[in-house]
C-alpha cells in the first residue's frame, strides 16, 4: 500500500506533508505533488498535514480521482532526477485557504 496525491492538490502545492514524511518519497512538477509508491512505507504522517484533503491511501482513492493512482507512479518516474522535495515550499498562489 502507499498514498497517493489526488486533484486538491493540483494547482496548490502546500509542502506540511513532504517535511514530515519519514521516507522523504515527495516529488513535484509546477502543478502538485505525488508520492512514489515504490518508496512510501503507509506510516500516516503526511495524511492529517494536507490542509486541501488531497492525500488518501491507495486503496481509499475516491472513484472521481482513480486516474491518481497511476499518474502518480508515472510522475515520480518522469521526475526522479528533477523533481525530489524534501523542505517546505510557499504553496501556489491562488492556493485555497487553509481547511484545518
Amino acid at each position: 500500500m502507499s498514498y497517493v496525491v489526488c486533484e486538491p492538490c493540483r494547482e496548490c502545492k502546500y509542502t506540511d506533508c513532504v517535511v514530515v514524511c519519514p521516507c522523504e518519497c515527495f516529488y513535484q512538477d509546477s502543478q502538485m505533488l505525488y508520492i512514489d509508491p515504490e518508496s512510501c512505507i503507509d506510516c500516516d504522517a503526511c495524511l492529517p498535514e494536507c490542509p486541501v484533503d488531497a492525500i488518501f491511501q491507495d486503496r481509499a482513492v475516491p472513484t472521481k480521482w482513480q486516474s491518481f493512482i497511476e499518474l502518480n507512479a508515472t510522475r515520480v518516474a518522469e521526475l526522479r532526477d528533477t523533481g525530489w522535495i524534501r523542505e517546505k515550499q510557499e504553496p501556489l498562489p491562488g492556493c485555497p485557504s487553509r481547511g484545518k
